[in-house]
């Protein structure tokens, strides 16, 4: 596939005489690369008229970018500044009257028409409806064009000329109408409702017989490597002329990273205006296998099929495919269990959230991706928000598994056994014959540019209800038409709409919360009934509600006034929350935990450390006590989907790391946790468990444990030593009685854990320190609600307010090309708790996106510890200097070497 730079289609506006056509030969295409745009109501929708070369658009909005919804073209357009829109209250601002009415889309290129050559117009997501002309002629209605992820190929060769003027008109998304891209309550909705083109919009060109996308299925022995692999590469393929042709496929399958390519041909006929599916199959002698990122490297193969009639090109289509098998069983409890290359996965991910307008960034896609395996994550949860084909590259580069399917509570959920439905979707009713087209035809066009991903695990086709028999049925069969090969989840939750053993089998996952702040003993206090999104089974989004920025970013988003009500007005409702409406527009609940555990705050600052504290605590024992009870022979602990990891805006909550990319206490909770091997502490039964998330990592270990109070004495010591095991985690110790016995005299301890390879002067593999109070959490498990488990009593950990102050002396700062080391060295007798470093620019701004191998620590007497921070991607990476606080460490800035 050829597809023609942005320079060169640019040349038209210039130079019409000397245009170059947007394509140029069979196999060519081309994205439209920007666009005019105007409001219906200033120019009328005679797109008969719109659509003729030549029309003066001066006037217009230019865009200067393939794709976005209306919001975000006005952004390009410089009609709105996104940073001013998210400031304050401003999104408010925005008049939604305006895209009431249709807005137009406008573009015209050049092409070259002559005998043989054929061309057609690709969607693949305009939301929610759209009208098309080109040339004063009607391409599709709006009837034709509709549902977000619909993509059509459209003949338009009896309308192309020299020079060619494209239309398309987008009406109003209505979310609880249209199968469409919604936000339910992660956030205020943009005023537009995503209305516009938010993907690409290409023309193709082709000979007489053009072909669909590529496909690849294959199939792997249960040795994997050890035995050819098959690959079958499937496609579509039209007779797009009147008379019977001769046809010849070409097939052509080679190792991205260099190999023996593997070419073998085809020799059919196709009659007149018919298709046929092409299904060529080779093997691969020696096999390259995918795994995902904790397991091992991510060898992809690049595979082209081209069409040939009578020797001459006629089109071509191109994929790339990794090698990897992934399927589905259910522990005794029922809960899904998910296997790659035969060996058990446990799912730790977090929901992913795009730009609330949906625009887009390849560096973006990169960082957040970056993001994510940093902190050990293996998943990301895609709601109703399917990216781009360049993210789920990028995913299968990264060997980070992706896990999409549709969203709740809107249009897509509307079924009448759903209970839980707004009240605007219940007065449009159930749905029309067709919307179970346009859900059978969005399925189809979103599998087929998944199916080929590894990073794929699965497509959960309900989210809070599954969808009734006939859609799962339009569903299920369309997956099946592109050669979909990972599982198919009837829902993320349990039990609640059609669900067909024969379809889909069950969905095998929970949804019973939290969404707001729960203390660590949460997620271990799980047996017992009623234990909801404790550590068992999967869940499939549930959180602690954190993520509280820190005040560089905060000082983006709030202006002054409003930081402070943060800590001076604890229950007021806040606009960087949810949607109005929702349960999730105060931090009430966090807050009434932070103010009993650790004291009323005295100033914004003091808020702010102990938010962090909070933050990081959540997150690590969450992930703690999922990978934990990984192991658990009567109800393990399968997956868990964080809610979430990020957002769509500056939200003061339910992220790992905030809208600026600034990592926090929330990241380096997960961190910590989510190390390949690692060593937690159950908050609830005093137990020490080791992990193992290696599928090689064996042999002796050796545990250090310590425990030591506000004035840096030692109270207990000790080392456990216990033999791994890949993949599994065990409990190897009980610190029950030495807690109750040192708390008994102390309101709170701290508590280090050091994990080391060997029984002596092994590597080290992680470390922890947790902060103990005698007096601990107790939930009130009996009054829970979907959204949070009351807390009828709270830790204490106010005396650790009374720690003296630390020095923390940084030593050795050095930056060598990407990355910078720094060496923190604690010449107090008491722990300096809670460290951050910051690094800076020259100005002193902090610089971003950055990856640390761990922050936010909490450093023993006399201990040396280093931390090392390496740059994301190729963003400029100036750092000069480092900031260094802490709960009892005064601020001090230093330079680098």
């Amino acid at each position: 596939m050829h597809v023609k730079g942005l320079a060169v289609v640019l040349g038209l506006a210039s130079l019409p005489c000397k245009a170059t056509p947007l394509v140029s030969s069979p196999g060519d295409t081309a994205v439209i690369p920007s666009w005019d745009l105007v409001s219906s109501a200033k120019v009328g929708n005679d797109l008969s008229a719109l659509s003729q070369a030549g029309l003066d658009t001066s006037s217009w909005h230019h865009v200067g970018t393939s794709r976005c919804t209306l919001m975000g073209c006005l952004i390009e357009a410089g009609v709105y500044n996104e940073d001013e829109l998210f400031y304050s209250e401003n999104l408010r601002k925005v008049d939604a009257r305006q895209f009431s009415v249709p807005w137009i889309y406008r573009r015209e290129f050049d092409l070259k028409p002559r005998a043989g050559s054929h061309f057609f117009l690709q969607t693949h997501g305009i939301s929610s409806r759209a009208d098309i002309f080109l040339n004063g002629q009607r391409v599709a209605s709006s009837a034709d064009q509709a549902g977000s992820y619909v993509g059509k190929a459209y003949d338009i060769t009896h309308l192309v000329r020299n020079r060619n003027a494209l239309v398309i008109q987008v009406h109003p998304t209505d979310y609880y109408r249209d199968l469409a891209i919604g936000w339910i309550d992660w956030n205020p909705w943009p005023a537009d409702n995503g209305t516009g083109i938010w993907r690409d919009i290409e023309i193709r060109q082709t000979g007489a017989v053009r072909l669909e996308p590529l496909r690849a299925v294959t199939q792997l022995s249960k040795s994997l490597d050890a035995e050819p692999a098959a690959v079958t590469l499937k496609a579509r393929a039209h007779n797009v002329e009147d008379s019977q042709l001769t046809v010849t496929a070409t097939a052509c399958v080679v190792p991205e990273e260099g190999g023996e390519a593997i070419t073998w041909a085809q020799t059919f006929t196709l009659a007149p205006g018919s298709s046929t599916d092409l299904s060529l199959t080779t093997t691969i002698p020696k096999p390259r296998i995918w795994w995902p990122r904790q397991w091992g490297s991510q060898p992809l193969y690049n595979a082209t099929l081209s069409i040939a009639v009578s020797s001459s090109p006629s089109d071509i289509s191109t994929t790339t495919f990794g090698l990897r098998t992934i399927t589905r069983t259910f522990t005794p409890d029922n809960s899904t269990l998910f296997h790659i290359n035969h060996r058990p996965f446990q799912v730790l991910g977090a929901g992913y959230a795009p730009n609330m307008f949906l625009r887009t960034s390849h560096r973006h896609w990169y960082q957040t991706l970056a993001y994510a395996a940093a902190m050990g994550l293996n998943t990301l949860r895609l709601e109703g928000k399917l990216e781009h084909p360049g993210f789920y590259t990028l995913a299968d580069r990264a060997g980070i598994m992706l896990l999409p399917g549709w969203e709740c509570c809107n249009k897509w959920e509307a079924f009448p056994y759903n209970d839980h439905l707004p009240p605007e979707v219940l007065q449009i009713g159930e749905w029309t014959d067709a919307d179970y087209d346009i859900s059978r035809e969005s399925m189809r066009h979103e599998a087929g540019m998944m199916q080929n991903h590894p990073s794929v695990l699965a497509f959960v086709i309900g989210s809070d209800f599954s969808p009734d028999e006939r859609a799962t049925t339009g569903y299920v069969e369309a997956l099946r038409e592109v050669g979909w090969q990972t599982p198919v989840i009837a829902s993320a939750s349990t039990g609640r709409g059609f669900v067909s053993d024969e379809l889909t089998g069950p969905g095998g996952m929970k949804m019973d919360g939290p969404y707001e702040w729960v203390p660590p003993t949460y997620w271990w206090d799980n047996e017992g009934e009623g234990r909801l999104g404790a550590a068992f089974g999967f869940a499939s989004e549930l959180g602690a509600g954190v993520g509280t920025p820190e005040l560089a970013s905060l000082r983006r988003f709030l202006n002054e006034s409003e930081i402070e009500d943060l800590w001076r007005r604890p229950n007021k409702t806040l606009f960087h929350m949810s949607r109005e409406g929702s349960e999730f527009t105060t931090r009430e609940v966090y807050n009434a935990a932070l103010w009993k555990r650790w004291g009323p705050p005295k100033g914004r600052d003091d808020y702010l450390v102990k938010a962090q504290l909070m933050d990081y605590e959540a997150t690590r024992a969450q992930f703690e006590a999922y990978l934990a009870m990984w192991s658990d022979e009567e109800r393990p602990a399968t997956g868990l989907v964080y809610w979430m990891l990020n957002s769509a805006w500056p939200s003061l909550h339910w992220q790992l790391w905030d809208y600026y990319m600034r990592p926090a206490g929330a990241f380096f909770g997960v961190q910590t946790a989510a190390r390949i091997e690692h060593v937690a502490f159950d908050y609830v039964r005093g137990d020490v468990w080791l992990i193992n998330r290696s599928l090689e990592g064996s042999g002796r270990r050796r545990v250090e444990v310590e425990v030591m109070d506000v004035h840096g004495r030692t109270h207990y010591r000790d080392v456990l030593a216990a033999e791994t095991v890949p993949n599994k985690s065990m409990k190897i110790g009980s610190l029950a009685e030495v807690l109750a016995n040192v708390t008994r005299h102390q309101d709170a301890v701290f508590l280090r854990l050091v994990l080391c390879d060997g029984e002596t002067d092994g590597a080290m593999l992680s470390r922890n320190v947790y902060w103990v109070s005698r007096q601990t959490d107790v939930l009130d498990w009996n009054q829970s609600e979907w959204f949070v488990t009351p807390v009828s009593q709270y830790a204490d950990y106010t005396s650790l307010n009374q720690l003296g102050p630390a020095s923390v002396e940084v030593r050795g700062v050095r930056r060598a090309g990407d990355t910078v080391k720094v060496v923190l060295d604690n010449k107090a007798k008491i722990p300096a708790f809670f460290v951050s470093v910051t690094l800076v620019n020259e100005d002193g701004d902090e610089v971003l996106p950055v990856i640390w191998d761990d922050n936010y620590v909490t450093l023993w007497p006399k201990e040396r510890y280093v931390l090392t921070a390496r740059r994301v991607g190729k963003k400029r990476w100036k750092p000069a200097g480092l900031v260094v606080r802490g709960k009892n460490v005064e601020t001090q800035r230093v330079k680098l070497d």
